[in-house]
């Protein structure tokens, strides 16, 4: 089965007759997978990290998930070659599956990149009330314990508005975006972390574990596909590419922005341990610039650190808007979903009603609140594994070549992996019922939006 056949079975000619615009390079689509995967996670959950692993059990953790991925990393590689369309998982495995379950496949790593929106939207009222506490006021109503703040509810709802519309206008004003936003927060991060590690001490280091080794590593790595996710988002937008881009490029991208994020991360987790004793910031909020302010004994680091947050938020939140818009843009493409969600804007050749789509369905799930955060990590993290098992086992079956058979059959079982050691009991961490009921709300919204679809759409 070559490229040529499997073209013809994701994308129906018709519904190319306004294309994408091919705007983006290697350096675009680097900070689209990098900003996708860096957000603010690294502030507001810092201390929920050390708290799984301490600061060996963090970075060990990260490390050795950056490097597992790898071989995930090569089977988008060579699927973006395959099919250099604004399609994903579920075109993938629709190559060797039925329908049905190639539909469901996406919808799971659409969860993925979708539920980041309301996270960041959560989560950049967390960051302005730590600055202003008079943002936690006005409270309009409680979801669980968690209130919820009209400041907040605000802050959140402009966010999304202004994201909306800068990919409702074109590619190229996000591309731009989310480039500066991704220099900018290297930047920041970079030199205050720098700073502030050469004013702690080793000693704040320990213990280098919060339990055995082995099982601190383990719980870290079990939430390291949420954070990672955003390398396998350059082949959404792979149709966008400028004419005379490498195809090899996708997967310099892909690589360059999953060893990148991952060294983020591990930087971060270092430099606040060294910074303060890891195991007094327990419990407390945004543990990476208190621990940066207490090295200096200044709060200029705070303040830096939580303005990178800012831009954070805003990046993050734009590089998976990017990859959630073109999913819910494939599927209305390939019938899968209602044809009007493959629309593209005539004038700025977006998929304007797909990027419309996401930004209601994030208004609607912003008014949930802090109740979003804890459980979205976990869901995310086996929604996101669920969707690399698929595209690498598409890839074993269908591939004739034994090297790059072997290592799509190798990122299938790392991926399997992933979503065993959340679903299975026997595993430290796993799903909580609360986590299972989020999944099956999540399941349930997919069969809704597969079977409202039009007769024509579902004859295609």
């Amino acid at each position: 089965m070559g490229p040529s056949h499997i073209q013809c079975r994701c994308i129906h000619p018709r519904r190319m007759s306004i294309q994408l615009a091919h705007k983006l390079g290697l350096r675009d689509y680097f900070a689209l997978a990098f900003g996708t995967m860096i957000g603010s996670g690294w502030l507001v959950l810092m201390d929920d990290w050390l708290g799984r692993g301490g600061p060996l059990g963090v970075m060990l953790g990260f490390t050795i998930g950056a490097l597992v991925l790898l071989p995930v990393g090569y089977v988008y590689g060579e699927w973006v070659k395959r099919m250099p369309e604004a399609v994903g998982e579920a075109t993938y495995t629709a190559q060797v599956f039925p329908p049905i379950l190639s539909y469901f496949t996406g919808w799971m790593m659409f969860l993925a990149y979708f539920i980041v929106g309301p996270w960041e939207a959560v989560a950049v009222g967390k960051v302005a009330a730590y600055l202003f506490p008079a943002v936690n006021s006005m409270e309009l109503y409680r979801v669980g314990d968690h209130p919820v703040y009209l400041p907040r509810l605000v802050l959140g709802i402009a966010m999304i508005v202004f994201l909306g519309v800068l990919n409702y206008r074109g590619i190229r004003g996000s591309a731009s975006f989310q480039k500066m936003a991704t220099t900018t927060v290297l930047a920041l991060v970079a030199s205050v972390a720098a700073v502030s590690a050469a004013h702690g001490s080793s000693a704040n280091f320990r213990p280098a574990f919060q339990g055995a080794p082995i099982v601190s590593i383990f719980l870290v790595l079990q939430i390291v596909p949420y954070f990672l996710t955003g390398f396998e988002s350059v082949p959404k937008a792979a149709e966008e590419a400028k004419a005379d881009f490498p195809p090899q490029n996708f997967f310099c991208a892909i690589v360059l922005a999953l060893l990148t994020g991952a060294g983020f991360y591990v930087a971060a987790a270092a430099a606040v341990s060294l910074s303060a004793p890891w195991q007094s910031l327990a419990g407390k909020s945004f543990v990476t610039a208190l621990a940066f302010g207490q090295a200096m004994g200044t709060q200029w680091p705070v303040r830096v650190v939580l303005a990178a947050a800012m831009i954070g938020l805003l990046q993050c939140f734009n590089g998976n808007f990017v990859a959630a818009s073109r999913m819910i843009f494939s599927f209305g493409r390939s019938g899968a979903a209602a044809a009007r969600f493959g629309a593209v804007h005539s004038r700025f050749q977006t998929p304007y009603v797909a990027v419309i789509g996401i930004s209601v369905a994030t208004l609607i799930a912003v008014l949930l609140g802090d109740a979003l955060l804890v459980p979205v990590t976990e869901v995310g993290s086996m929604a996101s594994a669920t969707g690399w098992f698929a595209a690498s086992l598409s890839l074993f079956l269908l591939e004739k070549r034994p090297g790059v058979r072997g290592m799509a059959g190798f990122a299938a079982v790392i991926s399997l992996l992933l979503v065993l050691m959340k679903i299975i009991p026997a595993f430290p961490g796993h799903f909580s019922r609360a986590e299972w009921i989020a999944l099956a709300i999540w399941i349930a919204l997919g069969w809704i939006l597969h079977v409202a679809r039009p007769s024509t759409a579902k004859a295609t």
